[in-house]
């Protein structure tokens, strides 16, 4: 048993990198409580575990006192003296009352120490790991679905990507290789748990980062993503050196960079636009493909506008089912009202004859 453990000991250390100090520490708690349970003993105890040689010894400890009240605590003056003539009344005398069978409960409390030390140390080394891969891409195997999630595995730890990360366009199948974005890492009870994402605006930021160097070394920065997973989405970019077009070093010669990623996410729409500091220049920009004729913002909400579209390119500023002035207002963050030309000029002939009425009355 002792041999036994000290290898155990010095295989923990070595190969999962637990201190043995660490195990010492819980080991010898653990035999101090499976004394008290096993023995019916109710007494203050210590369990003492000899490092060189392996052997657990358990101590009675009581306190040096005049006169003994509770035999299991207590060991009177006199007899203290007996024992060494340094003793004083308040201090403590350890006396071993190691059973003969103890080395039984010892060994089974042992292993279920160690055990449990190692997949504390597992854990720790898991979450420590993936921890460090938070907002970022990694490409892992899908290895099961079910209602809730599909289950993909990253290497040596199985993440889970819920409903509302999968791609509404997507298929996933045992063995398919995908990339995905790590949303978060939580230490739960049971273990760390990885969530996943392919909707997440951060997978579109990190693919672009992959696909084009200087967004990866920071000349050209995306400033805001707006996303309808699987359909369509938007990025405002802008360059930090005024030689560069940031706009169309993202789509890359003949638009090679971005159909990378359209490809990579199944055909979504991207929309590159520009930003820049005028916010009625970048909300026109953020209408792309629609022209804009006028920008008015409104007076009473600073995050409010209405833009103004030539008729034909009213539908085509709004898009399908809205999508395209959706992703606008999301990616300036601007509450965003669309109208034709024709609409404006209505509605400013309206106000001129409120203006009439007013001054005659």
């Amino acid at each position: 048993m002792s041999k036994e453990l000290l290898g155990a000991l010095d295989a923990l250390e070595n190969d999962k990198g637990i201190s043995k100090e660490t195990v010492i520490d819980a080991l010898e708690a653990a035999l101090t409580s499976a004394y008290k349970r096993n023995y019916n003993q109710a007494q203050n105890v210590e369990v003492s575990f000899d490092e060189k040689k392996g052997n657990i010894h358990v101590y009675a400890v009581k306190e040096v006192v005049n006169e003994v009240v509770d035999a299991r605590l207590e060991c009177s003056l006199a007899d203290a003296l007996q024992l060494n003539r340094g003793y004083e009344i308040g201090d403590e005398i350890r006396f071993e009352v190691t059973p003969k069978n103890f080395g039984r409960i010892a060994a089974q409390t042992a292993k279920q120490v160690i055990m449990q030390r190692v997949r504390e140390a597992e854990r720790t080394i898991v979450y420590n790991k993936y921890s460090k891969y938070q907002d970022e891409l990694i490409t892992g195997e899908v290895e099961r679905q079910d209602n809730r999630f599909v289950y993909v595995n990253l290497g040596k730890v199985e993440a889970v990507m819920p409903k509302g990360d999968q791609m509404p366009n997507e298929e996933y199948r045992p063995q398919d290789h995908i990339k995905v974005y790590v949303n978060r890492v939580e230490d739960a009870t049971k273990g760390p748990q990885i969530f996943v994402s392919r909707t997440a605006p951060g997978l579109l930021k990190r693919l672009f980062e992959e696909e084009v160097p200087e967004i990866y070394d920071g000349t050209v920065e995306i400033v805001s993503i707006a996303r309808e997973a699987g359909d369509r989405a938007k990025v405002a970019v802008r360059s930090n050196n005024e030689d560069i077009d940031p706009v169309g070093t993202t789509v890359g010669p003949r638009g090679q960079r971005v159909q990378t990623i359209v490809n990579e996410l199944g055909g979504e729409n991207m929309d590159i636009v520009q930003w820049t500091e005028d916010p009625a220049e970048f909300i026109a920009n953020s209408l792309n493909p629609s022209e804009v004729v006028d920008v008015i913002f409104d007076d009473e909400n600073e995050h409010a506008c209405t833009v103004v579209v030539p008729d034909y390119q009213l539908s085509l500023a709004i898009g399908k089912r809205g999508q395209n002035a959706r992703l606008a207002a999301k990616l300036t963050g601007y509450k965003i009202d669309i109208k034709s030309e024709s609409e404006a000029d209505d509605l400013d002939n309206e106000s001129e004859v409120d203006e009439d009425v007013d001054n005659e009355e």
